[in-house]
């Protein structure tokens, strides 16, 4: 089915945190840290979303960086995630999208104004209808509430809707709570076989343009 409406996962789906390696180098850190740092915020979010809670990305990401690199440290590195650059399929993919007719808009655990900035850089943030942040619904993804809260904001029905992802967390919880989704395999690794499979895998948002167009 062609859905009417696209949510857009940012961190590491649009945004591309390979470039945090190099943060955490050019700070005096290791920059394998990079990866356990991101992987720690993640995993506090969820335990906060498994107990139906919730709390800001920026707060998360702020004392694991701490944690990890230094207090000192913190800040930049900080600055240096803000001022991520997207995909480059991201900058090509998005206008295909608009043309196609669907709609598209963003669904972040990180606040929404990071995605507004993100865009913004790429210059595609027109071609996005709304960017929305798990903040407003009290609880990250992937709990059920987030996703639902986000298409009622948007105002169609779950069914209408896909989940779009490179984190087979994140399709898996969209498709627990009711929307189709599609898997962004950057990497070529294969899709967790316990988890609920993507409704649609592609390895692009040009190939996702083109499918639906």
């Amino acid at each position: 089915m062609r859905p009417r409406l696209l949510l857009l996962d940012v961190n590491e789906t649009l945004s591309d945190t390979a470039a945090m390696a190099g943060a955490f180098a050019r700070a005096g850190a290791a920059p394998e840290l990079a990866g356990t740092w991101f992987a720690s915020v993640l995993r506090d979010g969820f335990a906060l979303a498994a107990a139906g809670a919730g709390a800001p990305f920026v707060d998360l990401a702020r004392h694991h960086l701490g944690r990890l690199a230094g207090p000192e440290r913190a800040e930049q590195l900080l600055e240096a995630f803000l001022a991520l650059d997207v995909h480059p399929d991201v900058r090509t993919g998005l206008p295909r999208l608009a043309e196609a007719g669907v709609r598209v808009a963003t669904l972040s655990n990180g606040s929404a104004s990071v995605a507004e900035d993100l865009l913004e850089r790429a210059g595609v943030r027109e071609h996005v209808e709304a960017c929305l942040s798990v903040e407003d619904a009290g609880v990250w993804k992937p709990h059920p509430r987030s996703y639902r809260w986000a298409v009622e904001r948007l105002g169609v029905d779950a069914a209408e809707a896909a989940l779009v992802a490179v984190h087979p967390w994140d399709t898996d919880g969209a498709a627990r709570a009711g929307l189709g989704s599609v898997w962004v395999d950057r990497t070529g690794e294969p899709y967790p076989p316990y988890l609920r499979a993507p409704g649609r895998t592609v390895t692009s948002f040009d190939e996702l343009a083109e499918a639906l167009g």
